[in-house]
């Protein structure tokens, strides 16, 4: 068994940017620079955003943190978005989900300007990457692609089954690996909670990705010998033994399970930091596609 390790790797990506930014910084341009809007007080969210704040100063970017109170109403978002669309300053933002149940995630979405849409979650960014054209790929996915494609991890003819079919990460994923294209080339199966004979479907997958959102939920017997697992979920579990009060889950009985594999991901270490990677390459692009379009 070898571990995915998703902290080494995105390290390594964010070098690879930092050197970037360094240049155009030495030619006399200006950093790239992504926003984040959050709205509310939501404590994942917090840090997740307090994360990639930490990441754009490590690589160079500029990077602002839109708040805005939980109360928020949906014209009022919906204004912010506009302006955000509108500032030549910034090449790509995002607003961190969950929002409050009062607002249309999905409105909110439709509203983001499709060249700074670095979450990717985008009916262009979308189908565009259905069609395997450039893209702003959805940061999970993304991140989880190129985990295996630079631990040259083979996935042609291979059967990968996803579990969790959202538009976030199991869908795109599924689209993703079954593309003609490295890493890809498989067969894919999307499974979910209507699924039958699941245990039985995932022990014959090469490949299983997990992104359900339920700790623990995929088993040894769901695993066959020498399977590569990728486990994207990651939820707060209660746990007194720490000082935060809570530590973080996957969906994967790793303790189990890990025996079990060729590959794995841990959680924490092992998509999330990829995640945060893929948003830093999708904010660069989208400077670079600006910088082109001013150039013109």
């Amino acid at each position: 068994m070898q571990i995915l390790d998703g902290k080494s790797c995105s390290e390594q990506i964010r070098r690879e940017i930092s050197e970037q930014v360094s240049g155009l910084r030495a030619a006399g341009r200006r950093a790239p620079h992504l926003a984040a809007v959050l709205v509310g007080d939501d404590g994942a969210s917090e840090t997740y955003v307090a994360n990639k704040v930490r990441d754009c100063d490590e690589i160079g970017f500029e990077s602002t943190v839109v708040r805005m109170r939980a109360g928020t109403s949906e014209e009022e978002l919906l204004g912010r978005v506009a302006e955000l669309n509108a500032d030549a300053n910034i090449d790509g933002f995002i607003v961190q989900l969950p929002l409050p149940s009062h607002i249309d995630e999905h409105k909110i979405t439709l509203a983001i300007d499709a060249e700074k849409d670095v979450d990717g979650f985008g009916p262009q960014s979308v189908g565009l990457m259905c069609l395997g054209l450039p893209a702003f790929v959805s940061a999970t996915p993304n991140g989880v692609m190129e985990l295996l494609s630079r631990n040259g991890i083979e996935t042609e003819g291979k059967n990968c089954v996803v579990l969790g079919r959202s538009n976030i990460v199991g869908t795109p994923m599924s689209i993703l690996l079954s593309r003609n294209a490295t890493p890809g080339n498989c067969t894919v199966t999307i499974a979910h909670s209507r699924t039958r004979g699941l245990q039985e479907l995932c022990a014959r997958a090469d490949i299983l990705i997990a992104a359900i959102g339920r700790p623990g939920f995929v088993s040894a017997d769901m695993v066959k010998s020498g399977a590569v697992v990728i486990d994207v979920g990651t939820t707060r579990v209660p746990d007194a033994s720490r000082k935060s009060g809570f530590r973080l889950a996957g969906d994967v009985d790793f303790d189990r399970v890990a025996p079990k594999c060729s590959w794995i991901t841990p959680v924490p270490g092992g998509v999330g930091p990829m995640t945060r990677a893929s948003l830093l390459q999708n904010t660069l692009k989208a400077y670079h596609n600006r910088m082109r379009e001013s150039d013109v």
